[in-house]
């Protein structure tokens, strides 16, 4: 379906913010043809620094305006809290050893052992125990601050020095700009918007919590970056230790880094002092960054929130230590970023790297590539405590002013934890832009065939720009560029090793090379069409079986089911509309109609306006595709499948390697299987469905999205975990009695039963393939090739009442499965 004119044009939007030197402006919104090559210097909020080979008088101009601290440059009135000062370290040390809940703690603890050592008999034989218990306790009590005060100097941030923090942006800048050399883009009205906010709440010493989605390294830089030269006092990011590395951990530090463990296990003084950190940085007003999704994003769309520092910094304002803080969710994204190929790797099933100063720069070739630009966006701020007390009041059928001071229950903290995560993301993802790599990575892999002419690239990006824009999406801000301009840029910095190009045609072709890394470009787009994707997979199941329109026409019952049956497996995996299934279910009906790509055949029993959801579905009879998307190809329906279909192989895949964990016999029966190496196991049967044509999408067998499956699988009672008690050894997994298949008188899975049935579920909704159909090819080769893999996994299960897998079992194990291979 081509877009109107109406639609193809840019919506109006606030334009980009320039600074450059002393200098704050605004540029104009409209597209401006260059006077000077496209390689030039751009303007933007980074703009770029002169390189000592090309004008070494101004390279040097510039450095000594860094010593000396000139204009902005000096960074010592910001807006916030007074950082940056000699001191500061051992001020923020002293508040949080003062802190009455470290104290606590710390005594408590001592309290502890002191009864145990009585218990063993230390104090038995001395004449006045009382004196020596005293003098025991101090003791411990002394012990317990030292390591205290240990911990918090090996975590705390050290913002020690001004004249660091001005070479420290110099230096991430010249990084930055030889890498994407577009440089940070924001949107004017957003910053100033934020500058306001941050006035404010300096002046009544509120935090502002940044809460960034996270694809990147660059994500932190970029944010420190923008704060530095918008004046803003930068916040304390939490980080991982396990970027504390030697030289660039005490670097990152000094820079604003805090390190926290990445598991604090049963460590009730660590975790004590963490809690206590976030109240001092939250009682007295210094802002702080941590990510909402945890780790990074190895696929490119957002994952689930991560509930660890969220739960301090919330714990803070409910329990009344803290008055307010000041939320503020931040979208990145980037035209290219620099570790998608390290993701693959480790999506493929290849472990992630430790990390260290070697790895880091010897990946500074990156640093010489022109990756584009990074496009950052501030959601509009809002209270911590006013969340809190909206939410609890929407609960108890309170005023929200009363509703802090009334008792929380622990499930009913959790869920409030949950709302706060899934809002930050909510307001993440509104506030995102599609950036044109993500529009040609979306378009190459929606298309049937193996390639794209030029002038059909071009359509299809309007197309998909325009269904942006109308789902309330926000498209790069290229104003009024060619669109042609803006794929040409796309493609450039995408490369060749990603899209390729063959010129000598009648046409000039483009084709995806390496789809597994261009589909982390299209998951950035996908949380727009999530609710299509869902009604047109669900189509599909009536779509695929062919023959003419009554052929293919569903029921609204069964598309119902159908849709809320692949909601339900795919909650770990995307953000849904929290109107509820019914009314989104409508909604969509309606968009897709619309658009003419659906045609929804209804009684006319007239419509209650107090429940349009409800009538509307009561009256719908069936769906179907349009008369213009058959004669159209199916392309924007085809377009919608495409997005979901990775999805639905993938928890279709980790669906099917359960049939593996099927006993091979009675022995076996109460046997427990390494949840690793059972993943494992599941990639490589996946790789080998796909060599052998039974699987359609090699991305379906990444990481991630299996382990999101698996967890679907807990989540439904499917299979059975249980953690080991010995630090560092791997849960075990066995399927639940009453989903585990049976074996005929050969020893073979009989395709039948629960979870046989939850399998031609999901097959339902999958691709078709040219050369298989679902249920046939699934009850032989694929379920023949899932029961040998499962044997190999029992040769080294888990006897009941073992605490962990022998060694020597792994090694004997790993040898025969690569003899196998």
């Amino acid at each position: 379906m081509s877009p109107s004119k109406a639609d193809v044009l840019p919506q109006p939007s606030a334009p980009d913010l320039d600074i450059l030197g002393d200098q704050v402006t605004i540029h104009p919104g409209g597209y401006v043809e260059p006077t000077v090559p496209d390689d030039a210097p751009e303007r933007n909020i980074v703009g770029h620094m002169a390189r000592f080979r090309e004008s070494p008088l101004d390279f040097l101009r510039e450095i000594s305006l860094y010593i000396s601290g000139t204009g902005w440059r000096a960074y010592d009135h910001v807006i916030g809290q007074p950082i940056y000062y000699p001191g500061f370290s051992d001020n923020m040390k002293t508040m949080i050893m003062r802190t009455p809940m470290l104290q606590q703690r710390i005594h408590e603890l001592a309290d502890k052992r002191l009864d145990v050592e009585e218990k063993e008999g230390l104090f038995a034989y001395a004449q006045d125990q009382n004196q020596l218990k005293s003098k025991r306790r101090n003791e411990i009590v002394a012990s317990l601050q030292e390591v205290a005060l240990g911990l918090t100097d090996g975590m705390i941030c050290k913002m020690e020095s001004n004249r660091f923090i001005r070479f420290a942006y110099y230096s991430a800048t010249q990084l930055l700009t030889r890498a994407y050399h577009q440089g940070i883009h924001v949107s004017s009205e957003e910053v100033l918007r934020l500058r306001s906010v941050a006035e404010t709440a300096a002046k009544n010493k509120h935090s502002i919590i940044f809460l960034p989605c996270h694809r990147s390294h660059v994500d932190y830089v970029s944010l420190q970056l923008i704060c530095y030269r918008l004046g803003i006092a930068l916040p304390t990011v939490v980080a991982g230790d396990n970027l504390k590395i030697p030289v660039l951990g005490a670097f990152l530090q000094h820079a604003g880094a805090m390190w926290i463990r990445r598991s604090f296990g049963n460590d009730a003084l660590y975790t004590t002092l963490v809690q206590s950190y976030m109240d001092t940085l939250l009682q007295n007003g210094f802002n702080v960054e941590c990510f909402i999704e945890g780790g990074r994003s190895r696929t490119g769309k957002l994952l689930s929130p991560k509930f660890g520092i969220l739960s301090f910094l919330m714990d803070s304002v409910l329990s009344g230590r803290v008055e307010d803080a000041i939320i503020c969710p931040v979208s990145t994204q980037y035209d290219k970023v620099v570790e998608t190929e390290s993701y693959i790797s480790e999506l493929l099933g290849q472990p992630k790297p430790q990390e260290n100063l070697k790895d880091f720069l010897s990946a500074s070739s990156v640093l010489s590539l022109k990756l584009g630009r990074v496009d950052v966006r501030f959601h509009e701020p809002w209270s911590l405590r006013s969340f809190i007390a909206e939410q609890r009041a929407r609960v108890s059928d309170v005023k929200p002013s009363s509703a802090l001071s009334d008792p929380l229950s622990p499930q009913s903290r959790i869920r409030l934890l949950r709302t706060l995560g899934y809002k930050v993301l909510s307001d993440i993802n509104a506030v995102s832009v599609v950036m044109p790599t993500a529009l040609i990575g979306t378009v190459l892999l929606t298309l049937r065939g193996r390639g794209v002419g030029k002038s059909e690239l071009i359509r299809r990006v309007e197309w998909l720009s325009a269904r942006v824009r109308a789902k309330g999406g926000r498209v790069a801000h290229f104003a009024g560029a060619p669109t042609s301009t803006i794929i040409e840029r796309g493609l450039d910095v995408l490369g060749p090793g990603l899209v390729g190009r063959i010129d000598d045609l009648p046409e000039t072709t483009y084709y995806a090379v390496d789809r597994f890394q261009l589909s982390f470009y299209r998951n950035m787009t996908i949380h727009l069409f999530i609710s299509e994707a869902l009604v047109c997979a669900a189509m599909y199941t009536k779509v695929k079986q062919g023959g003419g329109p009554d052929n293919q026409r569903i029921s609204f019952e069964a598309l119902y089911e159908q849709v809320g049956f692949l909601s339900s497996i795919f909650r770990g995996e995307f953000i849904y509309p929290t109107a509820g299934l019914l009314p989104n279910l409508h909604r969509t009906l309606l968009g897709l109609e619309s658009d003419g790509v659906i045609h929804v055949t209804s009684s006319d029993t007239g419509m209650d306006l107090d429940n349009a959801a409800n009538t509307a579905a009561h009256n719908t009879l069936s769906v179907e595709l349009s008369t213009m998307e058959r004669k159209n190809g199916r392309e924007n329906f085809d377009f919608y499948n495409f997005l979901l279909w990775p999805f639905i192989e993938s928890t279709w895949l980790g669906a099917v390697s359960l049939m593996g964990l099927t006993p091979p016999g009675p022995r076996q029966s109460d046997a427990w299987l390494d949840i690793h190496q059972a993943q494992e196991m599941t990639q490589t049967l996946g790789k080998t469905l796909y060599f052998q044509g039974d699987l359609s999408y090699f991305e379906a067998v990444n990481k991630e999205t299996l382990k999101n499956a698996y967890q679907l699988f807990v989540e439904e009672g499917i299979v059975l975990i249980r953690k080991s008690s010995i630090k560092n050894s791997p849960s075990a997994i066995r399927l639940a009695a009453d989903w585990t298949p049976q074996r005929d008188q050969n020893g073979s899975i009989i395709p039948e039963g629960r979870l046989w049935d939850f399998i031609e579920k999901i097959a339902k909704s999958r691709r078709e393939g040219k050369n298989r159909r679902d249920g046939a090819t699934v009850s032989t080769r694929v379920l023949r090739l899932a029961d040998l893999v499962g044997r190999q996994l029992y040769e080294i299960a888990v006897v009941p009442g073992d605490g962990e897998l022998l060694e020597d079992q792994r090694r004997r194990a790993k040898r025969k499965q690569e003899a196998r291979l």
